[in-house]
């Protein structure tokens, strides 16, 4: 039974006012984002606050299930990760709550505003946007204010296009005045020249009142012209001062929205799946009416049957209808007029046929973006579910709160994610994917990216340790570091110099024996690398004895000795002998042929490296031997008289040795 603790309540108060906060950040940023695309049409419309309100009103009810995923992602990224930060998931952790565990409630208050956001799409959503389509198709056939340009023609006011040359800001007037205006078409055009005049609207902005000053008027007046007349009536006026009243509709129109309501993104699920059926059925009829009228042009007979066009076909074939000899034998003017009917019929057949694609087409496009639409709802729902398993873990294994590192990884999240779903959409709108493809793209990539961040991060397991994927680029290119042995201020046991010496002494006879037994510098078998398997247990006994006695002589005080310690390599132990220590591994590296390559010379260089490491250790063992000898002078300086010492059988006896 799901019981309300005080833990769940905290995280939904870290969690609940974050979100929030990054709501509206959000939908503010989507809403920027969506004016931008239409503020050039909107722009010196002269509308109203009202008008206005409405606009951004129906835009911030359409974008806010896209708001909801990212609000959720940055919320969640930064309330996990102010709890990561203050060890407060530490303690939550150590007390025996999991990470999914402490999750519960939000994961509930999650599901909540994914029901909300398919409601929104589901109900809201349609109805917003039809409003919205209604209000921006008003808004862009607004007549604009009159705000005529210098030097180049203005076609914002209906049947007529003005020039003007200079204006004065200061007193209004324009100068070097040129108007075309085509109210009865551009036969009936009247060219009007004016040197200066003033513009002025009228009190209801439905005419414009124009004076003009030392000008002329030019017009043709074709319709007076008598049918037949070659000549066409012309009049000419000279004037110094003349008024003129132009259409001009400065008021706001709500436009007809019918056809808005076919979108498919003006209809909830319910519809379109309702409405795809009555599509799908419409397409197929059109599509069986085009196959019957291609049947039927094919031998130019009105319903032609299939007996017929089967009969015709087999006289050609048996030779009774031979068109080259019908052909030849026809005059040249009807040869002429043959081949001007083919060309023309051809024409009109391509014609008809651009026509049916295009059509064809359109009727494909409305079924994918019914389809598109209706799959939409559920995604852009269950996004909310994927960013909340992307942010939260994430929140939890990089542990930095505030809006920084949460801000840089939310934003490269949800631009993979809009990539994902945008090329999808496109892709499967244009028919060039299937549409389900193309619009679960997005969806399917993010899932595993989502459950394996909420895995990693319930088993505490490391995902962002710089170090760690260092040490693997260092380990993929050879690359290896140098030991860092410094003086102890504090030490509990001092070293049994006789013993390492005893040590140094064997490794030194192991490495003489290897190098008689090992050709490090002959070429490897191929197939021994990739295919067997196999480890170079010498190289580690060996290594692991000389870091046993580095590990006791770093307990010294003396300074010589701790400078020899870190002239030994850091011995790789298997690389000389095969790629990877997994099997299959190997085996798919010795496939794959570059890679295969790339580590067979790689694992060449290993064993290079290994013989110059092998010489390296001796001749520091023959310093270090000497060093002990010179700090105890009775100590003995062979392997086979170190043997005899008493302390040393004992340790041999007593396996330390």
């Amino acid at each position: 039974m799901f019981r309300i603790k005080r833990l769940d309540i905290f995280i939904v108060k870290q969690f609940g006012l974050l979100f929030i906060g990054t709501f509206f950040i959000c939908q503010f940023v989507l809403m920027m984002q969506f004016l931008w695309r239409y503020v050039d049409e909107l722009i010196g419309k002269g509308l109203s606050l009202e008008v206005m309100a409405q606009f951004f009103w129906y835009m911030g009810l359409m974008l806010m299930p896209q708001a909801f995923p990212l609000a959720i992602l940055l919320s969640s990224l930064i309330a996990f990760g102010n709890l990561g930060e203050s060890s407060e998931l530490t303690a939550i952790k150590s007390a025996g709550i999991s990470l999914l565990q402490s999750m519960r409630s939000l994961i509930v208050i999650v599901i909540i505003i994914s029901g909300i956001s398919f409601y929104f799409q589901e109900v809201i959503g349609p109805k917003s946007y039809i409003s919205f389509r209604q209000l921006l198709i008003s808004m862009q056939q607004k007549s604009p204010e009159v705000e005529i340009p210098e030097g180049i023609f203005y076609d914002g006011i209906s049947g007529s296009n003005i020039y003007v040359q200079k204006k004065d800001m200061n007193t209004g007037m324009l100068y070097g005045i040129m108007i075309y205006r085509m109210n009865g078409g551009y036969e009936d055009a009247a060219v009007i020249l004016a040197d200066s005049g003033r513009m002025q609207t009228t009190e209801e902005k439905k005419h414009l009142l124009l004076t003009l000053y030392s000008g002329e008027w030019f017009e043709n007046m074709r319709q007076q012209d008598v049918a037949g007349s070659a000549n066409i009536p012309y009049r000419r006026e000279t004037f110094s001062n003349k008024r003129i009243v132009l259409d001009f509709d400065g008021g706001f129109n709500m436009a007809e929205a019918d056809w808005i309501t076919s979108d498919a993104r003006s209809k909830g699920m319910g519809r379109i799946l309702h409405d795809l059926d009555s599509i799908r059925e419409f397409n197929d009829s059109v599509g069986h009416q085009f196959f019957k009228e291609a049947q039927q042009v094919a031998f130019r007979i009105p319903a032609i049957e299939k007996k017929d066009s089967l009969k015709a076909v087999a006289e050609v074939n048996k030779g009774d209808i031979n068109f080259d000899t019908i052909y030849t034998n026809l005059s040249p003017e009807a040869k002429q007029r043959v081949m001007t009917i083919a060309v023309n019929d051809a024409k009109v057949a391509i014609s008809d046929l651009q026509f049916k694609a295009d059509y064809s087409k359109a009727l494909n496009h409305n079924d994918r973006m019914h389809m598109i639409e209706a799959i939409n709802k559920v995604t852009l729902s269950l996004s909310c579910l994927i960013f909340f398993f992307i942010g939260a873990p994430l929140g939890a294994i990089i542990r930095k709160g505030g809006l920084g590192v949460p801000v840089i990884i939310s934003v490269l999240v949800f631009i993979i994610y809009y990539i994902l779903e945008n090329t999808g959409m496109r892709m499967a709108r244009d028919d060039i994917w299937t549409v389900w493809f193309g619009k679960l793209l997005g969806t399917c990539v993010l899932t595993p990216v989502a459950t394996f961040f909420t895995y990693k991060a319930n088993n505490d397991s490391v995902v962002f340790n710089i170090d760690l994927y260092k040490q693997i680029f260092l380990n993929v290119l050879g690359l290896r570091g140098k030991r860092h042995i410094s003086s102890k201020e504090v030490i509990i046991e001092d070293p049994i110099y006789q013993a390492d010496l005893y040590h140094l002494l064997r490794i030194d006879k192991e490495i003489e024996q290897y190098h008689s037994e090992h050709q490090l510098l002959r070429l490897p078998n191929p197939i021994k690398v990739f295919f067997h398997p196999g480890d170079d247990q010498t190289i580690r006994r060996i290594n692991d004895e000389l870091e046993e006695v580095i590990e006791d002589l770093s307990n010294t005080r003396d300074r010589s000795i701790l400078s020899y310690l870190n002239r030994y390599p850091l011995v790789a132990t298997h690389a000389h002998t095969r790629p990877f220590r997994q099997k299959w591994l190997n085996i798919i590296t010795g496939l794959v042929l570059p890679v295969g390559l790339f580590f067979y010379l790689r694992m060449c260089r290993f064993r290079l490296r290994l013989r110059k490491d092998l010489t390296t250790i001796s001749q520091t063992n023959q310093l270090m031997a000497q060093r002990i000898v010179e700090l105890y002078p009775s100590t003995p300086t062979t392997l086979e008289e170190l043997q005899k010492m008493p302390f040393i059988i004992e340790l041999i006896n007593n396996n330390k040795v």
